[in-house]
């Protein structure tokens, strides 16, 4: 196809091609969390370190979303795409030669560099190239994608660690990159719906400085203490620049982030609901594999068995919400995620040495049937406000936030469960294995009680998703205030 709008399209094709790289680059997170505390024996290495293979993943796919719409711009968001597949495959070879815990969480933030790339741009190529009448049911497909990856990925990380180590985390994703490599070549129109979008390196120097900052602060505090001159300095500073990321893009006329889509309020709303539910999605893939392997002494294998029939639900129900959504609208559904949501973390928090296995994996169940709800109307309900020309834009834009808000919960996740689990064991008596382990089911349950807490106050933010939608135009949004 020449360049220019795309006047036909496949449109499974294209959802076929989007499949793969959205599954992949999914799948690798989902592997990971079932087999943290193997890497934690593996590499003699304490959870404050073996996490930033998570929220090292996450920072990298969040500070790389501002440049997307730039580099798409130039390249179209095809050639990203395929180049982003083949960057992604490679980084997995390269953490499957990893030599210590160092070394491989450096080639998971290079991995998170290209995962970083294919979610928006996937995202980005189905608003711009499916019709607009087709686009809910394709977004909740796209979601199916990422959703399977959950559903499967815990049980595939526990068995492929348990029978062939924890390289094979890594190798499993080249044939599937492959297959995408070649999916999107085949399936993806070529098209560029080109903006003229300029480069702001000073921008683009400030979001990975503001956030590595913040992210090393919360992630270390544990380790030098909150008022530790250190963790103010890193705190202070990461704040100082991102405030002086938000002026100097409210000022410029090419930012590199357009941060004037928050002048849509549904956009606003939906993207605060969308950090909530991403910080409640990873609480419980980072705090479940460590209450199943560390206080009730399961295997890998076990603890993805006991996640499966919950995120297999959560699958299931984000393919059934793309054909509810444009009969119900964004606030019923959302609302009633919300809840669901709510109550079984609420449940969650019960969670001691004895708890029953069906216990957690019907609570687990309903949390994510209650986060698939809310995760496609929220996601449509935003990217439907604003123009198809600044689609790329606004996916930058709430990737970004919504990866760095996954990467700091992560991080203050593991800073509470280790600075927690140390004041519970100092209250206990002694300092053996039962205590420990005592301390750890209590840390975890404070844990649960602040996601619910945090649930909970989202519940306001879906009443004003009631409010009929009226789509801003382009000279609205990037007119200066």
């Amino acid at each position: 196809m020449k360049e220019g709008n795309p006047v036909k399209v496949n449109f499974w094709s294209i959802i076929f091609a989007v499949f793969f790289g959205n599954f992949m680059a999914v799948l690798s997170t989902t592997t990971i969390n079932v087999a943290l505390p193997v890497f934690m024996d593996e590499f003699d290495a304490p959870l404050d370190t073996v996490q930033w293979m998570m929220s090292g993943f996450m920072l990298a796919t969040g500070v790389i979303a501002p440049i997307i719409a730039f580099v798409g711009d130039r390249l179209s968001y095809k050639r990203l795409y395929v180049y982003a597949l083949g960057g992604f495959t490679l980084a997995s070879l390269l953490c499957v030669f990893a030599w210590s815990i160092e070394s491989l969480i450096a080639f998971r933030i290079i991995q998170g560099i290209f995962s970083g790339v294919m979610l928006p741009t996937t995202m980005t190529i189905i608003y711009q190239v499916i019709p607009k009448e087709k686009q809910a049911v394709a977004i909740s497909l796209w979601s199916v994608s990422a959703m399977l990856a959950p559903a499967f990925g815990p049980t595939i990380g526990g068995w492929l660690t348990e029978s062939f180590g924890w390289e094979s985390l890594f190798f499993m994703n080249v044939p599937i990159g492959v297959i995408a490599v070649v999916a999107a070549q085949i399936f993806i129109p070529h098209y560029r719906l080109s903006k003229g979008v300029k480069l702001d390196v000073i921008g683009f120097a400030a979001v990975i400085i503001g956030t590595s900052a913040l992210l090393a602060s919360f992630s270390e505090s544990h380790a030098w203490g909150w008022l530790n001159a250190k963790t103010l300095s890193l705190m202070l500073l990461g704040i100082a620049v991102l405030i002086f990321f938000v002026f100097r893009t409210l000022r410029v006329s090419a930012p590199l982030l357009n941060l004037r889509l928050f002048k849509v309020p549904r956009f606003t709303y939906s993207l605060i609901l969308n950090c909530a539910i991403t910080i409640s999605l990873y609480a419980g893939t980072f705090l479940i594999p460590i209450y199943m392997q560390k206080i009730q002494g399961s295997n890998t294998m076990h603890t993805g068995l006991i996640m499966l029939p919950g995120t297999v639900a959560m699958a299931v129900m984000s393919l059934i919400m793309g054909r509810l959504y444009p009969k119900v609208g964004p606030f019923r559904l959302i609302l009633s995620g919300v809840l669901l949501m709510g109550a079984a973390t609420w449940a969650l928090t019960e969670l001691d040495l004895t708890t029953g296995m069906f216990f957690i994996s019907a609570w687990i169940a309903i949390r994510y049937i209650g986060i698939a709800m809310c995760n496609m109307p929220v996601t449509n309900a935003a990217m439907s406000a604003i123009p198809s020309e600044l689609s790329g834009q606004a996916s930058a834009v709430m990737n970004w936030i919504r990866q760095g808000t996954a990467a700091l919960s992560v991080s203050i996740f593991s800073t509470i469960l280790s600075s927690r689990t140390l004041a519970h064991l100092g209250e206990e008596s002694g300092s053996d294995a039962q205590a420990q382990t005592q301390a750890l089911s209590l840390s975890i349950q404070e844990l649960f009680w602040i996601g619910t807490v945090l649930v909970v106050i989202c519940i306001p933010l879906t009443f004003l998703l009631r409010k009929k939608r009226t789509e801003a135009n382009e000279a609205q949004i990037t007119a200066k205030a």
